[in-house]
């Protein structure tokens, strides 16, 4: 089938390169008008150059050898072949061509991998069966390429003889690439780094600093919205925390950890919300502005039990437990199911799976919160790049409460998402746990004690006070503050002063 004809320059509100025409899945979309953002479009120059690929302002830039005839067998190939995979793409794409296009496609070369890849991916996401006999005695092929992305060890179809290596479901599936970032993240085997560093440390050491990071794991997850952390609610955060992992993923488990993050109800709806939701602004009169929309409220039932399942699956698989964090946690978020504390909830599905696949040690809890707030702008870059795109095909209208009303069928929005540069930015904030706050803590807390304990051997006072002394020297650049000198500690003689800054100071091998 020959592709209609429609030169434009520009693509999805894109100029093209210069000397440029789209081909793939691109190609497919304009021209059979497929409603799907196309994230890393593709296109052919009209020139040679060197390495054949580029990557430039968003393209994905081949040379002219990778040129195709305008039909859609060609670009569907190409698109099967060269470009990242995106499963929301061929389904609308799918969707939108007639069924005996892609019938046509596979008769004509029924064997091909190509072929049984696109067979595959038809069935397997329009749950629609093509008139075409099951495979006869033919070596399968593996649907990823599992030297370009995470996979999992798959079953194989006997009709399509395609092992479905796939991370997820048909009804919910991220997509994650083998970037050079991850593999090297993957490799430095940071769970076992951060036991390593635990076995040269008490107990009763670890226990503290597992405190303390956690209580700045839950100051800084409610720093992240913008919210003060008043006392109940940080007490909220600690006992969600605590017992993550502790149980399978459900809606029963869902609920009970949002009710503790959540215990004022008065305001807010228990379990999966009724209406819409999104973040953004509204006008002075009260229409919404909104940045980002969640899923309708009809379709989360399915889309928090595809979640759960694909959770599931992503565990069995033995998926690495860092990108299996990133892949729920962030479907979480995107999927958004609760009328509030879908980012404190998110955040916790990451101490949920880390915790339930035994990767932070036990008792330990990574503070990821607090890297993701001291690189917010990463964090926010992260959320928004992969739902940004996605609200030009969301169609919505106010509803008089100020909310908004989703018009058209978005679930499968929800459903397939590459989970690629989240399981990027998670890593490297586990990483920063590791190699910085966790050892950080532990030998802060080695230093404090060296220090309170050379305190109290020169001067015999309460506990408290020396720890005060500490803290209004760290307030003060290593020295005790004058109003502090004439205030608490003014039974102490000018020598015993000069003798207990000395102690802190050498403790923490701090010169003045």
């Amino acid at each position: 089938m020959q592709l209609p004809d429609k030169p434009t320059p520009y693509f999805q509100e894109r100029y093209l390169p210069p000397d440029t025409h789209l081909v793939g899945a691109s190609a497919l979309v304009r021209a059979f008008d497929v409603p799907v953002p196309v994230r890393s479009p593709a296109v052919v120059s009209e020139e040679r150059f060197k390495g054949s690929i580029k990557h430039q302002d968003g393209w994905h830039i081949f040379d002219s050898k990778y040129a195709v005839e305008p039909t859609v067998d060609a670009h569907l190939t190409f698109a099967i072949k060269n470009e990242n995979w995106d499963l929301l793409v061929f389904k609308r794409i799918f969707l939108a061509l007639p069924e005996e296009v892609i019938t046509d496609f596979v008769k004509a070369a029924p064997l091909g991998p190509v072929t049984r890849r696109v067979w595959f991916l038809y069935e397997f996401l329009t749950e629609r069966k093509l008139p075409i006999a099951d495979s006869g005695k033919v070596t399968a092929v593996e649907l990823l390429d599992s030297k370009r992305y995470c996979t999992s060890p798959g079953t194989i179809s006997t009709r399509h003889k395609v092992r479905n290596n796939l991370l997820g479901t048909r009804r919910l599936c991220p997509i994650i690439r083998r970037t050079e970032k991850l593999e090297a993240l993957i490799a430095r085997q940071l769970s076992t780094q951060a036991r390593v560093i635990l076995e040269h440390v008490s107990p009763q050491l670890v226990a503290r600093a597992a405190s303390f990071l956690l209580l700045a794991d839950s100051q800084a997850s409610f720093a992240i919205e913008g919210e003060r952390l008043p006392r109940n609610k940080e007490e909220r955060w600690l006992r969600a925390v605590q017992q993550v992992g502790k149980h399978p993923l459900s809606i029963n488990e869902l609920n009970r950890l949002h009710e503790i993050l959540i215990e004022d109800r008065r305001f807010i709806k228990a379990g999966l919300r009724s209406e819409g939701v999104f973040l953004g602004q509204r006008t002075t009169d009260g229409v919404p502005l909104p940045e980002f929309i969640g899923a309708r409220s009809q379709d989360l039932d399915d889309l928090v039990d595809a979640l759960i399942e694909t959770d599931s699956a992503l565990a069995n698989a033995a998926l690495d437990p860092v990108l299996q964090a990133a892949c729920t946690a962030f479907a979480f978020v995107y999927i958004h199911p609760y009328e509030d504390g879908n980012g404190r909830l998110h955040r916790c599905l990451i101490h949920h799976a880390l915790a339930a696949r035994n990767f932070s040690p036990q008792g330990l809890v990574f503070p990821v919160s607090s890297v993701m707030l001291k690189r917010i702008n990463s964090y926010r870059e992260t959320l928004q790049n992969h739902s940004r795109p996605l609200m030009s095909f969301i169609d919505w209208v106010p509803t008089n409460k100020g909310n908004v009303e989703v018009t058209n069928d978005t679930s499968d929005l929800y459903r397939y998402f590459d989970c690629t540069e989240a399981a990027e930015f998670l890593y490297e904030c586990v990483e920063s746990t590791v190699e910085h706050d966790v050892p950080e803590e532990l030998e802060y807390l080695k230093r404090h004690d060296r220090a309170i304990s050379g305190i109290m051997n020169k001067v015999e006072m309460p506990d408290r006070l020396a720890e005060d002394f500490l803290m209004f020297m760290r307030q003060n650049e290593w020295r005790l503050p004058k109003r502090r000198r004439e205030k608490e500690f003014e039974k102490l003689t000018d020598t015993e002063v000069t003798a207990l800054e000395d102690v802190v100071r050498d403790a923490f091998e701090v010169n003045t």
